[in-house]
């Protein structure tokens, strides 16, 4: 089943945190990443100028070309955003950023969209079946960056998904995220979880592969219940 996933991952494990503490109103939006070229990024700040010198002093970021001097206004939002101000420039992002993209593309996914501000991204994903999506996670704790999942739902019902969890595992997650297992740093490690569960080191570990810390705010504070049969 095609999935969608949203993650939120602090900018120091991804990419521009200094600029966003340079600027702290400073924010990208990056509309789709196409192959390896550079993408284009919408960016939005006090003024053009303090924009561009956080970028050029941030070392995770490289600025490829300036599209455009000209400043535009953001029409996508309303209220006081609306007026918000924002430039369009041609960006190349650090190592962490292209190990992100390389971890994605290498599963079978796609980075749908990716917006920063506040020193974190929400970056959206599209996997077409759940073990490409399990499998990157995997790589995404390997790796520390960080990820906590914040929503996940199947792509023909993005507005309403039920969860995909049986009822083991919907009981695994929760234990898990109660006792601590997802918070940084963790509270309880892997194997005394599993002494607490009364299950293997090794079983509990694979579980946890296919039900992993992005599920815990999608089903658990979603009220969504579980399916009633374990395969």
């Amino acid at each position: 089943m095609t999935t969608v996933v949203e993650l939120d991952i602090p900018a120091d494990r991804l990419a521009a945190a200094q600029s966003f503490e340079r600027v702290p109103k400073l924010e990208y939006q990056i509309g789709g990443m196409i192959g390896d070229a550079p993408p284009l990024v919408w960016l939005s700040g006090p003024d053009r100028e303090t924009v561009r010198a956080a970028l050029e002093t941030d070392p995770s970021v490289d600025v490829i070309a300036s599209v455009t001097d000209e400043t535009t206004t953001d029409r996508s939002s309303t209220g006081a955003a609306a007026d918000r101000e924002r430039w369009l420039f041609r960006l190349a992002f650090g190592d962490r950023f292209k190990l992100f993209e390389r971890i994605v593309a290498e599963n079978g996914g796609a980075i749908l969209e990716a917006s920063g501000n506040d020193g974190s991204w929400s970056v959206t994903l599209l996997f077409h079946d759940r073990d490409s999506l399990s499998a990157c996670y995997s790589l995404f704790e390997q790796y520390d960056f960080g990820v906590n999942v914040t929503r996940l739902t199947g792509i023909d019902d993005l507005a309403s998904a039920g969860t995909p969890l049986t009822e083991t595992q919907y009981e695994t997650i929760q234990a898990a995220h109660e006792l601590g297992y997802f918070e940084v740093p963790r509270r309880i490690t892997l194997k005394e979880l599993a002494a607490e569960l009364d299950v293997s080191h090794q079983a509990l570990s694979e579980r946890l592969r296919r039900c992993h810390a992005a599920l815990v705010n999608a089903e658990l504070t979603g009220g969504l219940r579980p399916t009633a049969i374990d395969p």
